[in-house]
């Protein structure tokens, strides 16, 4: 019996000194956060995304059911996995995320976009990492491994991985939570064949705060924990292609891509630090505080070269005008006129159609200043 005791402490050693090196390497590729989660089913994660999928709270992003049933664990992607590697990147802003609330001349662009392309920074230091692990494990006599890296472009539950890696939990605002990086990390995934030590799973730390449920603009929360993406103003700047519903038009104020309320007023985030943000995600200066005249200005070629390198660039220029035209709509504007004018023409029709919504706004805005101020006189 103490034999084989000892014979199975012998066989776990290169695997415990493996994940040991494996959170230094990760560190010295800029990852804040690493953490092990098996990759067996979590059947309570399967069942929350089948009942969110079923209510159609996915909105129109139908790829998320499209491959829903490889969404439900890392095995039913790749059912050699063993382990899920999950890796966090901070981009912790420097400043408030929510500074420009009132500010209707300049836009809104949620805190993530303002640097490079998360996509790009975050998937070259995971295959770095996943050609370490793979010449680390030969190197502990471990064999040939298997490796796949991800970063939100594949159907994988990378929250709820987190959250079974340690990382943390997944919020009341259903993002990951840590208590060192606050709401604001970056999450990439690494499958192996590898069956390494898993880390405890991350504990809710929410208690009864519902901070970011009370800051949602457009009461996108239907529970805690649940989040109906269709009231999203993320999901409406970002992955909806048609008009805006004119319900949340004025909620979404001057945000043009994305919304950082839920995650700015997380009281979590006291303890993330702008000093372990990765540099590539630092604001470039042109995106940190635009003015909505220059973006209103933008055509094809002027948003690529403008956006090149960043994630903006994925939802291209008439989307992201049309985003601009809410905004100068909710702005009230009479200088931007002339410019909402001429984008009533525009070749796409939800330019035109959000053109003519902010040029009532804007015309309608500007006729209450003036009566006022006849009456005044």
């Amino acid at each position: 019996m103490i034999a084989r005791a000892a014979a199975e402490l012998v066989n776990t050693a290169p695997l415990d000194r493996l994940r040991a090196a494996l959170s230094a390497e990760a560190r010295r590729l800029g990852f804040a956060a690493c953490g092990v989660a098996p990759a067996e089913e979590d059947g309570a994660v399967a069942a929350r995304l089948a009942e969110w999928l079923a209510q159609g709270m996915h909105g129109t992003m139908d790829w998320m059911a499209a491959r829903a049933d490889q969404r439900r664990s890392p095995r039913a992607l790749w059912p050699e996995a063993r382990s899920a590697i999950v890796l966090g990147m901070s981009y912790a802003p420097a400043g408030d995320p929510l500074a420009l609330a009132g500010h209707a001349e300049r836009a809104r662009i949620s805190a993530y976009a303002q640097g490079a392309d998360y996509h790009d920074t975050v998937k070259k230091a995971l295959k770095a990492l996943a050609r370490w692990l793979v010449a680390e494990a030969a190197n502990q006599g471990l064999g040939a491994i298997g490796v796949k890296v991800f970063t939100d472009t594949a159907p994988v539950p990378e929250k709820p991985l987190g959250a079974a890696a340690g990382l943390g939990w997944q919020g009341k605002h259903t993002n990951l939570v840590s208590r060192e990086h606050g709401s604001w990390l970056f999450l990439g995934e690494i499958y192996t064949t590898l069956a390494l030590p898993p880390d405890p799973p991350g504990e809710d730390r929410c208690g009864s705060c519902r901070a970011c449920q009370d800051a949602c603009p457009t009461a996108a929360f239907p529970a805690p924990y649940r989040l109906d993406a269709r009231r999203c103003i993320s999901y409406l700047t970002i992955e909806h292609k048609g008009p805006i519903p004119d319900e949340f038009r004025r909620a979404i104020g001057n945000r043009i891509y994305g919304c950082d309320d839920c995650l700015a007023v997380c009281p979590w985030n006291k303890f993330a630090e702008a000093a372990h943000s990765h540099r590539a995600f630092l604001p470039r200066a042109e995106l940190a505080a635009p003015r909505l005249a220059d973006l209103l200005a933008l055509d094809d070629a002027g948003f690529r070269r403008l956006f090149a390198g960043s994630p903006i660039k994925r939802i291209g220029r008439n989307r992201f005008v049309r985003n601009c035209l809410i905004a100068a709509g909710n702005g009230g504007d009479a200088g931007l006129l002339a410019q909402v004018e001429a984008l009533r023409r525009d070749a796409d029709p939800v330019v035109a159609e959000a053109a003519n919504w902010a040029w009532g706004e804007i015309v309608g805005a500007s006729g209450s200043r003036g009566d006022a101020e006849t009456r005044r006189d």
